[in-house]
């Protein structure tokens, strides 16, 4: 049964979330049934990453099973037309190498949080960043982020309902990048780590905006990651400014798609 990995793009906004789950739209789901309509006996799809409820992806990856051996192209096509009018699409598919597991093969993963600071409410970017109205420091969130750099008990930054087996992690990469708009500012935050737990991304954002918003200091972002204590987590940010825009793997099943 030849195995087939997909690069998909979707919007988070009208989904539960990936996973499949029963009575709710998810993204898993609406992709199973598009495979359905090829071929209905599939098993069960895998994918690189959950993703919560209204986030969005721009490189998730998934696996599926084929009966049939497919070219790529025809099956991305033919999954993308099956797949309309969701907001999902196949932007890459290949044939995955022996062996080759779209969670488990992977070698990293890298994030990217959108926050839009400025008075006016969003429009083409509603539910596709976090508006923030007050005006926010970039280079004492920059500084709060390089404090959670590198292999950490990352306890306090965890969801209560993550399932990982345990809280260390380390933490490669957490950029923040400024860019002037008229009458604000974007702010971009970059995460990027072989893994995160449930809710790290957005629980960084969330204590970086208290920072930049000069609620908390740099200092106090160390203080609460020493503590590995959820209560000394700032707010969590909304999913609508979370992008899943790289998982990486070697070898690349997609260097030659």
């Amino acid at each position: 049964m030849p195995r087939y990995a997909l690069r998909i793009e979707y919007d988070g906004a009208p989904f539960a979330g990936y996973q499949r789950q029963r009575d709710l739209p998810t993204v898993q789901g609406a992709l199973e049934a598009a495979l359905a309509r090829l071929e209905p006996d599939l098993p069960s799809t895998a994918a690189a990453g959950r993703t919560d409820s209204g986030v969005h992806a721009s490189g998730q990856v998934a696996q599926a099973d084929m009966a049939r051996d497919w070219d790529p192209f025809r099956l991305s096509e033919a999954l993308n037309y099956h797949l309309k009018p969701a907001p999902v699409a196949i932007t890459a598919c290949a044939r995955a190498p022996e062996g080759w597991h779209a969670r488990f093969s992977a070698t990293s993963r890298r994030y990217l949080y959108r926050i839009v600071s400025r008075r006016a409410p969003l429009v083409h970017e509603r539910g596709r960043a976090w508006h923030v109205k007050h005006a926010l420091d970039a280079e004492a969130m920059r500084q709060a982020a390089g404090r959670l750099v590198g292999h950490h008990d990352f306890t306090t930054f965890r969801s209560t309902m993550c399932q990982a087996a345990s809280p260390v992690k380390t933490l490669d990469r957490l950029s923040v990048e400024a860019f002037a708009l008229p009458g604000g500012m974007e702010l971009r935050i970059e995460a990027f780590a072989r893994s995160f737990l449930h809710n790290q991304v957005r629980s960084f954002v969330g204590t970086l905006e208290r920072v930049g918003a000069g609620a908390w200091t740099p200092e106090q972002v160390a203080d609460a990651l020493a503590a590995r204590d959820r209560a000394a987590c700032g707010p969590v940010a909304p999913p609508d400014g979370l992008f899943l825009v790289e998982v990486g793997y070697d070898p690349d099943p997609f260097s030659t798609a």
